[in-house]
Order: C-alpha cells, then sequence, then structure tokens
C-alpha cells in the first residue's frame, strides 16, 4: 500500500443565501470555497475529503442543496456525516434526492484507495449531544468484520467522552456509557483514528489507545482559554491527512484570523437544553 492522503473537514454550517440566520456568524460559504480552493492547488492530489458532520446550519434541504453546489467545485469522492445541526430528512432529500427512510440514522462505509471508511450517525433529533442506538452497534460490529486487513478511519460528528466519568458538559461528547461501549468495540481492530467535530477547536487526544482528531471546522472556533464561558471567536481550519504503512499523519491548516469574538453562550443555557431535549426523548 502506498501513501493516501485525504482532506478533514468538520462543522461546515452553509446555509441558504436566500434565507437570514441570526445563528450563523461568518460567512461559511465563502470560507469552504477557499477551503477547496486551497485543496485543490495541492502538489499532490487527496483521494477524498470526509465531511464530519454539521454540514448546513439550519437542516433543512434548501441548504443541503446549496452545499451540493459549492461542493461541485470538487472532483474528489465526498463522504459525509451528519452532526447536531444536520437533519435527516433535509439531508436525504436535498443532498441524496432521496425520499424514503427519511428518518433513519446516515450509517454507512466505503473503501478508498486501501482504507477503508466507516461513518457514524451520532446525531440525535432535537439534542445537542451526541447517541449511538443500540441497532448501530450492531452494524458496526458487523461492518468491522469485514476488510479486516485494511486500517480504518471511523468518522463521526461526536467526539467520544474522554474522561473516567460523565463530564459536566456531556453534551459535547457521545453519551458516556456508550462512549464506553464503542471503545470495547473498538479495542484490537485496526482502527487508524475517529474524525469528529462539534466543539470548533483542533484538538488531538489518544482514547483507550485510538487517536480521536477534531476539527476546528469552517464557521467558527471556540475560545478555549475560557472555561466558564462558550466564547465563539473567528476562525477556520482543515485538515490534510495521510495515511502511511506505519500509520497516519494529520496536519492542520489554519486559515489567518483576527479571532475576533462573534457570540457568547452560557455553558449551563446549553446543558439545561440538552437535558430538557433527553428528558422529552425518554
Amino acid at each position: 500500500m502506498g501513501d493516501t492522503s485525504f482532506i478533514h473537514l468538520t462543522d461546515l454550517h452553509v446555509g441558504d443565501p436566500n434565507v437570514a440566520d441570526a445563528h450563523l456568524f461568518s460567512d461559511t460559504s465563502a470560507a469552504l470555497t477557499e477551503v477547496l480552493s486551497m485543496v485543490s492547488t495541492m502538489d499532490q492530489a487527496p483521494k477524498f475529503i470526509i465531511a464530519s458532520g454539521d454540514l448546513t446550519n439550519r437542516g433543512d434541504a434548501e441548504s443541503y442543496r446549496h452545499l451540493k453546489q459549492i461542493m461541485s467545485a470538487t472532483a474528489l469522492p465526498v463522504i459525509y456525516a451528519l452532526g447536531n445541526h444536520d437533519t435527516r430528512a433535509g439531508f436525504y432529500t436535498g443532498m441524496l434526492e432521496r425520499q424514503t427512510d427519511l428518518d433513519a440514522p446516515y450509517d454507512h462505509h466505503q473503501v478508498i484507495d486501501g482504507v477503508h471508511i466507516v461513518v457514524l450517525d451520532t446525531s440525535t433529533p432535537g439534542q445537542i449531544g451526541g447517541t449511538i442506538e443500540p441497532a448501530q452497534f450492531d452494524w458496526l460490529a458487523q461492518v468491522l468484520d469485514t476488510h479486516a486487513e485494511l486500517p480504518k478511519l471511523i468518522v463521526d460528528h461526536h467526539p467520544p467522552a474522554l474522561g473516567d466519568a460523565p463530564d459536566w458538559a456531556h453534551w459535547r461528547t457521545i453519551d458516556f456509557d456508550q462512549s464506553r461501549q464503542l471503545a470495547e468495540l473498538l479495542k484490537g481492530r485496526n482502527i487508524l483514528a475517529i474524525l469528529s467535530g462539534h466543539i470548533h477547536h483542533d484538538r488531538l487526544s489518544i482514547w483507550h489507545g485510538v487517536p480521536v482528531i477534531v476539527g476546528m471546522g469552517q464557521h467558527a472556533a471556540t475560545d478555549i482559554l475560557q472555561t466558564d464561558v462558550l466564547r465563539m471567536v473567528s476562525g477556520v481550519s482543515f485538515g490534510i491527512g495521510t495515511v502511511r504503512r506505519s500509520g497516519l499523519t494529520m496536519a492542520l491548516v489554519p486559515l489567518p484570523s483576527d479571532r475576533a469574538e462573534l457570540n457568547r453562550y452560557p455553558l449551563q443555557m446549553l446543558r439545561d437544553r440538552q437535558e430538557a431535549a433527553r428528558t422529552a426523548a425518554r
């Protein structure tokens, strides 16, 4: 197997340009267009693009159609995952022109250039945090047994919970118990990395021996220097991955930014919103 390079995008948050959106804090269409233009100038063209969720900001079909138009600038295969800002029905109808099973999780997998890419839909309708349903664990177990000889990239929007106990800000991750179940399922597999987004800052963790690579994305950046409030500042980055026989390298490419403040969210508000959604879902 030779070297295989790919692009990691996340949190595109593209919106329908004909609809005003007070919760869209930057020109995400322009940012994505610029990133794709940069990718097109690479000396060694990547083999594929991964877009790990929050593809649109509102989840409406027209926003996905606009995203599809922007992405037509590249001839590379694009592997999409869904995030909490996405809706399954909007994605299926606007991006895939699909009219059946509109509530089904968008779980899928494929092999490109010797890399097995497995996409898990951790979006949970109405909630900020991520979940994995029992049927999805069954599907994942079966899929991981296919192409066992190939290195695998797991793609999901929400990163797994990292600590030994549930985080106060559990809306940032996959459900804690389900994260532990995922770790057990991945143990001993040929996993190169998990690629995620959601938290809007570049981060690398080694989680039960598996690299978890989170991208900042193309909408806004979290100011991680402030922990008492969710402060969003201007910022865009994308990742360039290279798969070698020895493993995976990720290079992060930040675009110039003045880090101007775009918005602030009280953390308690986000937790209350997630708790209310979880209670309503029971």
